[in-house]
């Protein structure tokens, strides 16, 4: 056959284009692997850096509760107990006062109601 110069044949120019092409496609494909990896590489140093945000925020919430608590006065001792309550001489005292003229029927009872009843 004859030796050809000039232009490929149609053979030719199929066999550049699918090398073209395959090369292309290889490129892309690796042009998208990188990518995906740089911003895989960014999620990840986002998050660390998010989470040490939190940390920080957490360890700082920690520490001004910490110094609200130890700011705060201490609670007051508990009450002591009332004394017992000494109804017999209470009723003796109303009874003295009504024998004195000072209470009334009426109020001796009631006082002398509420003295049992508490």
């Amino acid at each position: 056959m004859p030796r050809r110069f000039g232009r490929p044949g149609l053979l030719g120019a199929m066999a550049r284009t699918a090398v073209v092409a395959g090369t292309a496609t290889a490129v892309s494909g690796r042009v998208q692997r990188s990518q995906a990896e740089r911003a895989a590489q960014q999620q990840a140093s986002a998050d660390a850096d998010q989470q040490a945000l939190v940390n920080q925020a957490a360890a700082q919430a920690a520490a001004q509760q910490q110094a609200w608590q130890q700011s705060q006065p201490a609670p007051p001792p508990a009450a002591a107990p009332a004394a017992p309550v000494d109804r017999v001489g209470q009723l003796t005292a109303l009874a003295e006062l009504k024998a004195q003229g000072l209470l009334t029927d009426e109020e001796f009872a009631t006082e002398k109601a509420r003295v049992l009843s508490g």
